[in-house]
């Protein structure tokens, strides 16, 4: 687990929305090294082979018993257990049987370079993007003294924590910061309100452990 806490700044039913403010937020601490990733949980084939079309970059990844493949050589496991790429997904439904939800994912790619594809093609399905290596600035005033390692923020769709353990017909904007607890208090909490009154937003929930 790492040592930073997210906090919800926003939530809406429109997807379009979400990312829009979402960019707003990161594009406040964003700097030269920022990256994205994205995930995906993709509960039928149907939605698989939809995402493939939808998406060009990423890897699809199927479900695995606890212990299913122990001893089993990696070359040795279904390819899709061990992840392939679009072109690379099996073209019979039975390869399926078993190995669903699947999970899509793409890490460390270019801001701008997937978030709009992801958020036309998520539907119905739970997923998150987050960027990262974003800076955080000081406010002195406030007795903030900026941050980089923990400043992310996360886009969450059809869900409300980072877990993806709590669909939800809508979508949440996460803010993050370095967790500081003194006394059992999240002393950085004032600063998550900071930041995201600086882009006009308010922490509208609690904060989730990351």
């Amino acid at each position: 687990m790492s040592n930073d806490v997210a906090y919800p700044v926003f939530r809406t039913p429109d997807p379009a929305l979400a990312l829009r403010t979402a960019r707003r937020l990161m594009e406040f601490g964003r700097c030269e090294h920022s990256e994205v990733s994205a995930y995906a949980e993709l509960s039928s084939v149907a939605e698989v082979r939809r995402m493939a079309k939808a998406m060009s970059q990423g890897r699809f990844c199927g479900a695995s018993e606890p212990d299913e493949f122990e001893g089993v050589p990696f070359e040795d496991q279904p390819a899709l257990v061990v992840g392939v790429e679009a072109s690379g997904l099996p073209a019979e439904e039975a390869a399926f049987e078993g190995r669903l939800p699947v999970e899509w994912e793409v890490w460390n790619l270019p801001i701008g370079s997937i978030e709009a594809d992801l958020t036309a093609a998520i539907g119905t399905n739970v997923g998150l993007i987050n960027w990262d290596a974003l800076q955080w600035p000081a406010a002195p005033e406030a007795g903030f003294h900026g941050e980089s390692k923990h400043a992310e923020v996360t886009l969450l769709f059809n869900t409300c924590t980072r877990e993806l353990d709590e669909p939800t017909d809508d979508h949440t904007v996460l803010v993050h910061v370095r967790s500081a607890v003194f006394d059992g208090r999240q002393t950085n909490e004032p600063y998550a309100h900071w930041l995201a009154a600086q882009v006009g937003l308010t922490v509208i929930g609690p904060a989730q452990r990351c």
